[in-house]
């Protein structure tokens, strides 16, 4: 098992992941309330599981049956990851139903996952056409990030964003299709999950084209009170 994006790193025994993976659930989910819990009910952690066994098939060309085991986890969980797809360390997916990982993504460690995410191609293009998403990157519920782009490490992506465009690290990312709508000079180090603090660029835009019609007023009422005040002279 391994730490990079990718599957390049360094190794860890199978229990030494497993454990990692359950201290990964405690420390993103404030929900989560004991071992068997996690254990038994969260489909997030049965995913990720059942895709490293269906990805060790397919590093060994096995494809049939890794898209078999693959497909079993999409039936157990709601979350389907394609086989190919490649993880890093304490990856969380939360809720995670209807979560889509195509073959080609690339995710690194510390990455936080919500339920209805997509990391999806663009079209039926060959080769890479999938997104790679760096250390500690946050996508909020209904994102979409398609085509083979870069997620700089420790990004957010608010829900419902649709990005398609290179993302560059420590950024926000909201809307569709997705803008950058703050830009902090340096990664950030762990997944935030305040995402329901997320700017609003549509509202901040309508709010400034408010502020500007009520000063327009201002300057229509001002000439038109020195227009009377010229006339009555």
């Amino acid at each position: 098992m391994t730490g990079k994006i990718g599957g390049m790193g360094i190794s860890m025994s199978m229990w030494e992941r497993l454990r990692e993976d359950v201290r990964t659930v405690f420390e993103r989910d404030p929900a989560a309330k004991n071992l068997l819990e996690v254990l038994l009910c969260y489909p997030g952690l049965h995913a990720i599981w059942i895709h490293r066994i269906a990805h060790w098939f397919y590093r060994r060309r096995m494809y049939v049956l890794a898209r078999l085991i693959s497909h079993f986890g999409r039936f157990l969980t709601g979350i389907e990851i394609h086989p190919g797809a490649r993880l890093g360390r304490r990856v969380f997916i939360d809720h995670g139903m209807g979560t889509v990982i195509g073959e080609t993504a690339e995710v690194g460690d510390d990455v936080t996952l919500y339920q209805g995410v997509t990391l999806g191609g663009t079209g039926k293009e060959k080769g890479k056409r999938h997104p790679t998403v760096e250390d500690g990157v946050m996508i909020a519920a209904g994102a979409k990030v398609l085509g083979n782009i870069r997620v700089g490490a420790g990004s957010k992506i608010g829900a419902g964003a649709v990005v398609i465009r290179p993302v560059p690290p420590g950024c926000t990312v909201v809307g569709v299709p997705g803008r950058v709508v703050r830009r902090e000079g340096q990664a950030v180090p762990r997944p935030d999950l305040e995402h329901g603090d997320l700017p609003d660029p549509v509202a901040e835009a309508l709010a400034a084209l408010l502020h500007r019609l009520e000063h327009l007023e201002a300057q229509v009422a001002e000439l038109q009170a020195q227009s009377s005040s010229i006339t009555m002279r």
